[in-house]
């Protein structure tokens, strides 16, 4: 896969946009720098790869605004070594972020295809050491967890309770909630003793999640 000189550079000119949207931790910046987002895109539509938008990958289902998926990374707070559950692998492209910041990481996925498709792309790409999922998100992944950090990316009703009986103590959930067109992120943070607290944050729009403890197809 190529990954040529003017690729970084545009590369490069997302990262300042990113960046100048309020984006300060480095080693996010240094992800969104690293990862070839216009591999995740069909050819034809290399131009819009590092415009700082969503953009459609088929089934209903978009890569992230590279701001978005910034945000969501920024405030997961991911330390190298930690266990995390992303709900919605979509490209693959968020769960490879996430592998650049040292992350172990776990990723469901709801859609066949989706899931098939980067199940084969991410290895090629060097990232090995994902493990996929196909299957209901909302409910998360029970036989593995509990996780150190829990990534939704998809737009969810209601903070499902699975996922924060999944999440591990002083473990952190990332989760855009409300209706179909609009919603809040929150951000919940489970204490060592057990406690939640949830924070939150700004508006986004993201595609529904499916599933049980989602919005119903």
């Amino acid at each position: 896969m190529e990954d040529n000189y003017r690729h970084k550079g545009l590369r490069r000119n997302l990262v300042r946009v990113v960046r100048s949207k309020g984006i300060n931790d480095e080693r996010v910046l240094d992800a969104l720098m690293t990862v070839p987002r216009h591999v995740f895109f069909d050819n034809a539509f290399l131009e819009h790869a590092y415009q700082d938008k969503a953009f459609p990958i088929g089934e209903g289902q978009t890569i992230s605004q590279p701001f978005t998926v910034a945000f969501q990374t920024e405030i997961l707070q991911v330390a190298t070594g930690m266990k995390v559950l992303e709900i919605g692998t979509g490209s693959g492209y968020q769960a490879c972020i996430l592998i650049e910041l040292g992350a172990q990481v776990y990723t469901i996925e709801y859609k066949r295809g989706l899931y098939e498709k980067a199940k084969k792309m991410l290895p090629v790409m060097g990232y090995s050491k994902v493990r996929f999922f196909h299957g209901d998100g909302s409910e998360g992944i029970a036989t593995h967890a509990p996780f150190d950090r829990i990534l939704v990316t998809a737009g969810a009703p209601v903070i499902p309770d699975k996922l924060v009986e999944q999440l591990a103590p002083g473990g952190i959930l990332v989760i855009p909630v409300g209706d179909n067109e609009t919603q809040t992120m929150v951000r919940v943070i489970k204490g060592l003793d057990g406690s939640i607290k949830k924070e939150v944050l700004d508006n986004f729009s993201f595609v529904p999640l499916l599933g049980k403890s989602g919005w119903k197809k």
